[in-house]
């Protein structure tokens, strides 16, 4: 997957090749499925190899890209991206059920305990988030390196992170955090993720102590402008582009940027983080291009 200048991939192009690498992947993971439990692993594969942006680990071979001209170590690239897909997609059947958010549509599709039933979604999410740990443990990278990234996935996943953000987030429901307790919320629940996909990549490729901090600084603007970018389309796009229910967190009196700051607000609140994830990448030594049309993406996407 590694770029050199002049022969950067569009992004669209990146992003079906990053896909494709990604499903594959996936594919050969969930299979094979214990004796009664196929509808579990129907479930698994439902909610992991249905559609989606695939952000992360696109994320993931970027950053590899960036930090390094020669290897990017694409079968370590494919394991960590897979894996970051299950936690991702566990999180998803999990935010999706009655005692979470409670909803019905993902991704133009049911939901999965809407598709099967609620103690099979459970179960599904379970089986997703081990599966995660699983793949990189299996992965081909050396013992301090594969503490390394399964160090980045299990603190960005658990109680310090993506999960500490759901709590906050249901904790919140009508109630109107301050801003600072809002953006920490997101850079929890959808930001710390992000940021261990970027972090990922860059590990697999080597990178120095410096270009690291440099991934993470630019992963934790994208982060949180990925979340004000989906607060403004929350209430400007409709349920058949978003592929899920529109105006859904204001249904359920939940703060969001635009609540907080206005429509025009909010957008200058994403304006900033893009400006400030791209001004991150300049300690990089690879080709920086498809991070920074991954950050021009993330603000510009209409879904």
């Amino acid at each position: 997957m590694a770029t050199t200048a002049g022969s950067t991939p569009s992004l669209q192009s990146f992003l079906q090749q990053c896909a494709a690498r990604v499903e594959a992947r996936l594919q050969a993971a969930l299979t094979g499925a214990a004796p009664g439990a196929e509808l579990l692993q129907e479930a698994m594969r439902y909610a992991a190899l249905g559609p989606g942006k695939r952000l992360r680990p696109a994320l993931v071979y970027a950053s590899a890209a960036a930090i390094t001209t020669g290897d990017t170590r694409p079968a370590l690239c494919d394991d960590a991206a897979a894996a970051l897909e299950c936690i991702h997609a566990y999180s998803l059947v999990h935010d999706d059920l009655p005692a979470m958010d409670d909803d019905d549509l993902r991704r133009g599709r049911p939901t999965c305990h809407i598709q099967f039933d609620e103690a099979t979604a459970i179960l599904a999410g379970d089986a997703l988030q081990t599966r995660a740990f699983e793949l990189l443990l299996q992965s081909d990278a050396e013992p301090r390196l594969k503490l390394s990234l399964l160090t980045e996935l299990a603190r960005a996943s658990g109680a310090e992170g993506m999960v500490a953000g759901q709590a906050i987030d249901l904790a919140a429901v009508n109630r109107q955090p301050d801003l600072s307790r809002l953006e920490t919320m997101h850079r929890l629940k959808t930001g710390a993720l992000i940021r261990a996909s970027a972090r990922m990549g860059a590990l697999a490729a080597d990178a120095t102590s410096q270009q690291l901090d440099a991934v993470s600084g630019y992963a934790g603007a994208i982060g949180l402008a990925f979340q004000v970018q989906d607060d403004i389309l929350d209430v400007t796009a409709d349920t058949a582009t978003l592929g899920k229910t529109q105006g859904a967190d204001a249904a359920r009196n939940k703060p969001t940027y635009v609540s907080l700051l206005g429509l025009e607000g909010a957008r200058d609140k994403l304006a900033a983080l893009h400006r400030e994830a791209l001004e991150y990448l300049d300690p990089l030594q690879g080709d920086c291009r498809l991070l920074q049309q991954l950050a021009d993406y993330i603000v510009e996407r209409g879904h």
